[in-house]
């Protein structure tokens, strides 16, 4: 009872946050902004919806196959029809609750294909640290490869507005470096007084048990047999999240035009909107609004895009999760009398 009422408190938690991110971004926008974007909804090619929904559902067999290459060294083979289901059940449960997901998926493994919870457990650790580190690594490349758009929207959304509430005016071609020299001071100085003053705490402690998790992960990559393969997985996953919202870029008129280095800064700062949100609701399209306003898209069009990719992302975990979960059970049902009828005939035989 007291675990159910945790979940019903974190869901509604996050839930909230999302309904006063909608309510933030649209409070300040006229009728006709409104109007606007409820059109956008009505005008925009669904087919490109369809197709990010189809490259939703490749990366995610692309995840299963890499999943499965971890649990190799560990002596397991499961079937891939399992560990794409499992995937996806998992995913679904990560709406409702953050980490449900990574529980969810490891149990459904343990119940289909025996294998033990804490060693799936462990190979999900080293997919997140993998994940983790990819994404580091992609959001620099896109921080290096946009730094002019990057200073252009911190002058023209931070920089005017505080100059003119303040009354200062540092040369605008070095503000980027004060703010990157700003948030390192700053992030050092949390980082030390973190550490000295809240190390005995359990929060700490958690915190410091998913850091080491995240390195022995990182670790057990040296035992994989197939280090190319799991490679190519992986940069063929995040080939496929960027071209999931960089396809939905042709629904609409106004963003058709946006090239793959705005489905970058989309894939990487709604990204930062999902982790921050769970599911991303609410601020994922504000994220999307702002990130295009980079390329000159107007307020409201952006909006809608933020909408539609978001919409495109989540109903393939919807509908492919939904439909994993009522077919496991008969998928598994089918191949355990299949495997049984043949166990008898082989024993008739004998």
């Amino acid at each position: 009872m007291k675990n159910n009422l945790r979940n019903i408190i974190r869901f509604t938690f996050f839930l909230g946050i999302g309904i006063f991110f909608i309510w933030l971004f649209m409070r300040n926008l006229t009728n006709e902004q409104k109007e606007e974007i409820f059109h956008s909804f009505k005008i925009a090619q669904y087919s490109w919806i369809i197709f990010a929904f189809a490259l939703g559902i490749l990366s995610h067999l692309l995840r299963s196959l890499r999943w499965k290459i971890l649990m190799e060294p560990l002596g397991y083979t499961p079937r891939t029809t399992n560990v794409f289901m499992a995937v996806m059940i998992g995913y679904l449960a990560n709406l409702a609750l953050p980490r449900l997901g990574e529980v969810s998926r490891c149990g459904i493994l343990t119940r289909y294909e025996k294998i033990p919870f804490n060693k799936s457990f462990g190979t999900v650790i080293t997919e997140r640290a993998i994940d983790m580190l990819t994404f580091v690594l992609i959001f620099l490349l896109m921080i290096f490869s946009q730094t002019g758009k990057i200073q252009t929207y911190i002058e023209q959304k931070i920089y005017i507005p505080l100059g003119q509430k303040f009354n200062f005016s540092p040369e605008g071609n070095h503000l980027l470096l004060y703010l990157l020299i700003f948030f390192m001071v700053a992030g050092l100085i949390a980082v030390y007084i973190i550490h000295r003053k809240y190390r005995h705490t359990k929060l700490y402690q958690k915190f410091y048990s998913l850091l080491t998790g995240f390195l022995e992960g990182m670790k057990s990559l040296t035992r994989i047999k197939k280090p190319l393969l799991f490679v190519a997985y992986t940069i063929g996953i995040w080939i496929l999240y960027l071209l999931m919202a960089y396809v939905v870029f042709f629904s609409l008129k106004e963003t058709a035009s946006l090239g793959l280095d705005a489905g970058l800064a989309v894939l990487v700062f709604g990204s930062i909107g999902i982790m921050i949100v769970q599911g991303g609701i609410g601020i994922y399209p504000a994220i999307v609004a702002e990130t295009l306003f980079l390329w000159n898209v107007p307020e409201t069009k952006g909006y809608a895009m933020g909408w539609l990719i978001w919409a495109s992302q989540t109903l393939m975990i919807l509908v492919a999760g939904v439909f994993s979960l009522l077919l496991l059970p008969v998928f598994n049902k089918s191949n355990h009398d299949q495997n049984g009828s043949h166990t008898e005939k082989d024993t008739q035989t004998a």
